[in-house]
């Protein structure tokens, strides 16, 4: 009976489609921990479970988010303990949110230096460029 349950289970090529990752995939994140190990068929082949599937979803998402895998290793290390993890993960997310500020905050100032230097542009006359070391809408 035991037998049956794990030829009717996924193989690794249905759990990377369902989860919408690829098979490198799969098993890197088989190999740093943040899936199981799955039961293998008597053949040899990867077997996995509606779980698995998942937790998949679960570890896309939460990349998708912004966090990384070794902060979504520490969500689902303390939901495998039993633990409530909703504090952390705010804590994470909240983290992500004001790095993701900080960078929007450098492309604005990078943007405000690039369309004053396009501005610029405009208004030199090219024939004026006669330094080979530098030019001359970049440095005055």
């Amino acid at each position: 009976m035991e037998c049956d349950v794990i030829l009717t289970g996924m193989r690794i090529g249905e759990l990377a489609e369902s989860g919408g990752v690829s098979t490198k995939t799969v098993r890197y994140y088989e190999s740093i921990g943040l899936l199981a190990e799955p039961e293998r068929s008597p053949s040899g082949y990867r077997s996995y479970d509606a779980d698995s599937v998942e937790r998949l979803k679960f570890i896309r998402d939460a990349q998708a988010t912004g966090l990384s895998l070794s902060e979504i290793a520490s969500v689902l290390e303390l939901k495998g303990h039993g633990e409530r993890s909703c504090e952390h993960t705010t804590a994470l997310l909240e983290r992500h949110l004001r790095e993701l500020d900080d960078q929007i905050d450098r492309l604005q100032q990078a943007r405000a230096s690039l369309s004053a230097l396009t501005d610029r542009a405009k208004q030199l006359d090219p024939t004026e460029c006669s330094d080979p070391n530098r030019c001359q809408i970049i440095s005055a």
